[in-house]
């Protein structure tokens, strides 16, 4: 008899044993996924069939949770978090959701019985890959903690059909291939066709009258149709499941039936094209005029689609937008979002009818801003040729907002006619541009950075009028982590160790509490736990490196690991100089004493950034000469591991030894690689530069390698006119180097191909390379003994985990509920 027709059986009863957590009930319904969802049986079932059902089975009890939190934040009337992103770096979803529901053992040994491979169906699942670096993992970590911290949240961003390409390596050069996540079905979202939304492009705008108000109605080209796809982000530990909704772009009509019996067979499609396109790729080449018009779309196409889903929910609530910025706090991801603050002002004024002043106090108590980079390039603006042509309405309230807002800045400045120039959000001075940051900032009732000393640069360069005239919007919220991905999911061996130490699991939900491991740093015991630990990672690593790279290397060595997107501010270059001089001292010296090194890179360049691309090439060609020469690669190697990604990287954290974060000073906003190699217990090299700062504040300065000039002393010797080819030939081993890459020695005797990455160094270095170069061999130095000392290194390393608590993504988000979003919890139960 089912459990529905049990006698006494109540439908609640019933709904808790389809999503009981026991160990045959996970058997059951995953056989009935398998059945009657994918049309399977056990002995015929596929990997993939595998990994499907066993989402749908983890699915179904997240949706449980879901439901009931829905209902519990309806009936609250709370105020929601609602994070706009246009990246969202999830990483494989299965292996997440088994931890934080608890049932990671039971569902290992339910796989076992039922003969299933449970690692090969958690390898089974492909990353969606929506998101380009540390953004878009930000934005999966702030989800996270905001499900687990039980705060009301919904993430916003697109559901890009082919996400940031995968990397291939051919000889040595990045390779791009599609990334194709959705070929095989995404069993963790779920398609919700009737939310859909009208989304306007190009056309021009008319006046009207509207009980004697001058009103405007815009009348598009192009109507584009955003269609809503649900993933459901379970907290961990509680009840609580929290929504991210990504839109997808489709034509309101597939098919033009009279263009295809005119004869028009493209034209009978055009539209579905056109629309789809918008939703197709991460990031398209912006290099090319059609890639600038496509991100642009997109990032019009999420706000729009976004803020219209807001105003829904809004009234259907309370019948009313008065309260809008009561019931919602819209955070912007960095600068991509924040046209988000023209398009809900046209919202209201336009489609709702508001006055200006009403709907310009509830837009600017609605939205915060989190700026993540200080790069000038990196620094969105647009032209206003391209944008009055793609939002001929959006850049009329733009120019309005622009007026109201420097008569303001006209009151407080007088005369400053320097400073209003400076502020306006149109730059007059580079081909009429839209500065999007200058727009964002305007329209936040609060900025924030996302490190203390990033934020004081934002205050002191790129939005210092701004800090002027409103000291009281700037904040600092400093980035954190997930220990659940980075540690527990990653790093079971050191999850294990940390529970067994605290007493119970209560430090995943407060890494401070990892306090209690500082007085085991002395104890010979405990150091051998660790090392255990440790090694076990680092052979895990190199038979994974072993399969995928074809590199066999020995994890007794010291694991040296930079991993991070290619980009000269982040200096890779600077660690290969570093790696090409210990290869000719040891050439020069074949019996000299060094430590055993494993150099490790990682990381993709952007498709269009020609000389991060030479770098990764620089990489690969050395680890090619070093490798093969058998006179010194017993005591050197170099890895460059492909297709740098969430999943790929949760093998790495555990198992380095050394984390680079040498990027120039006053570059790196803030930095995560940094916190997550930090958190599993690698000590760090690096600058004074984003987090690195208050990590090493944190962890003692003892415990943190620290070299480079400051962002102060590069100022001043660019100011005084850096002049990189003197330093080259003061110093010998640094103009050795370069010489030995200009050689030919790592092309195979081309000295043309790796000229414009030595003549950059030598005659603009723009990142300060060749200043920081001797200071980072003689830390490096440093690092070599310190590693021939097995008990000061291990100590080192358990007071580096212990002392992490504070980057722990659940801390950020505390902060952003009690300085800026004025939110509490709201508990869901079962």
């Amino acid at each position: 008899m089912s459990d529905m027709n049990r006698p006494g059986s109540a439908v609640g009863e019933s709904d808790h044993i389809r999503t009981g957590l026991s160990k045959e009930q996970l058997k059951q319904a995953y056989i009935d996924n398998l059945f009657y969802l994918l049309g399977r049986f056990l002995e015929v079932a596929t990997p993939h069939d595998s990994y499907m059902a066993a989402a749908y089975t983890v699915r179904d009890r997240m949706l449980d949770r879901w439901i009931k939190t829905a209902r519990t934040y309806k009936a609250s009337q709370a105020r929601t978090v609602c994070y706009l992103s246009a990246e969202f770096l999830l990483g494989p979803h299965l292996a997440k959701n088994l931890i934080n529901l608890g049932i990671m053992e039971v569902s290992r040994e339910a796989g076992a019985e039922l003969g299933l491979d449970f690692e090969a169906i958690l390898e089974q699942e492909e990353e969606p890959g929506l998101g380009n670096g540390g953004l878009g993992r930000l934005a999966a970590c702030y989800l996270d903690s905001l499900a687990t911290l039980q705060i009301p949240a919904i993430g916003y961003g697109i559901r890009y059909e082919f996400g940031i390409f995968d990397q291939l390596i051919e000889d040595g050069w990045q390779v791009e291939k599609s990334d194709v996540w959705l070929r095989d079905g995404n069993p963790w979202e779920l398609p919700r066709p009737k939310l859909r939304f009208p989304v306007r492009f190009g056309g021009h705008t008319e006046t009207f009258q509207d009980d004697g108000r001058v009103r405007v109605r815009w009348i598009p080209d192009l109507v584009v149709e955003g269609r809503a796809y649900d993933t459901p982000i379970l907290g961990y530990g509680v009840s609580n499941a929290n929504l991210l909704r990504l839109w997808s772009a489709h034509a309101p009509e597939s098919f033009d039936f009279q263009a295809f019996n005119t004869g028009d067979y493209y034209g009978a499609v055009h539209a579905k094209v056109e629309a789809e396109t918008i939703s197709k790729v991460l990031y398209p080449n912006d290099e090319p005029q059609a890639g600038k018009e496509l991100r642009l779309k997109q990032q019009y196409f999420f706000a729009s689609c976004s803020l219209q889903d807001m105003i829904r929910l809004q009234l259907g609530a309370a019948g009313t937008l008065e309260g809008f910025h009561e019931k919602f706090v819209v955070q912007l991801n960095d600068t991509h979002p924040a046209i988000a603050v023209a398009e809900l002002m046209r919202l209201l004024i336009d489609e709702h009818r508001m006055d200006w002043e009403p709907a310009w106090e509830i837009t600017r108590r609605t939205f915060a801003f989190t700026n993540h980079t200080l790069l000038p390039e990196a620094l969105e603006t647009w032209t206003v040729a391209l944008f009055g042509r793609l939002l001929p309405r959006l850049l009329e309230i733009v120019y309005e907002i622009n007026r109201r807002f420097l008569d303001k800045v006209r009151m407080h400045f007088l005369g400053d006619e320097a400073r209003i120039a400076r502020m306006s959000l149109i730059d007059e001075g580079h081909g009429r541009r839209i500065r999007m940051a200058h727009l964002a900032t305007v329209g936040s009732f609060a900025i924030n950075g996302v490190a203390e000393m990033h934020s004081e640069l934002v205050k002191s360069t790129i939005l210092k009028d701004f800090h002027d005239l409103w000291p009281e919007r700037f904040h600092n919220v400093t980035n954190g982590v997930t220990p659940r991905r980075f540690i527990i999911v990653s790093n079971p061996r050191l999850a294990r160790l940390l529970t067994e130490c605290c007493g119970d699991d209560g430090w995943v939900r407060d890494m401070d509490r990892l306090r209690s491991l500082e007085p085991l740093a002395d104890d010979v015991g405990f150091h051998e736990d660790w090392r255990r630990m440790k090694t076990a990672a680092k052979r895990d690593l190199a038979d994974w490196l072993r399969r995928r790279v074809g590199v066999n290397v020995d994890p007794e060595t010291l694991f040296d690991v930079q991993v991070k997107r290619i980009h000269e501010y982040k200096r890779q270059h600077l660690n290969v100089l570093h790696i090409i001089t210990l290869y000719e001292r040891l050439k020069a010296e074949p019996n000299r004493d060094v430590a055993p090194r494993t150099f490790v890179f990682g990381g993709k360049a952007a498709p269009g950034y020609l000389m991060a691309k030479l770098i990764i090439k620089l990489i690969n060609s050395v680890a090619e000469v070093i490798n093969q020469d058998p006179q010194v690669n017993d005591r050197l190697r170099v890895v460059f591991m492909p297709d740098f990604n969430v999943k790929n990287a949760q093998h790495l954290y555990p198992a380095a030894d050394l984390s680079e974060q040498i990027s120039m000073a006053g570059k790196e906003a803030s930095g995560t690689g940094n916190m997550k190699f930090a958190m599993n217990g690698a000590l760090t090299i690096g600058t004074l530069d984003g987090a690195n700062v208050e990590i090493r504040e944190e962890v003692g300065d003892e415990n943190f390698f620290l070299f480079g000039h400051t962002a102060e002393q590069l100022q001043r010797l660019q100011a005084e006119g850096y002049r990189p080819w003197e330093i080259c030939n003061d110093r010998f081993e640094l103009r050795s180097a370069l010489d030995l890459i200009a050689s030919g020695l790592f092309s195979h005797g081309d000295k043309e191909l790796f000229r414009p990455l030595v003549e950059n160094l030598l005659y603009q270095d723009p990142f300060m390379v060749l200043a920081d170069y001797e200071l980072y061999l003689d830390r490096q130095t440093e690092v070599s003994h310190a590693w021939r000392d097995p008990k000061h290194w291990n100590r080192m390393s358990i007071l580096n985990v212990a002392r992490m608590g504070k980057f722990s993504s659940d801390r950020s988000i505390r902060d952003y509920c009690e300085r800026i979003w004025r939110v509490r919890p709201v508990p869901a139960e079962l």
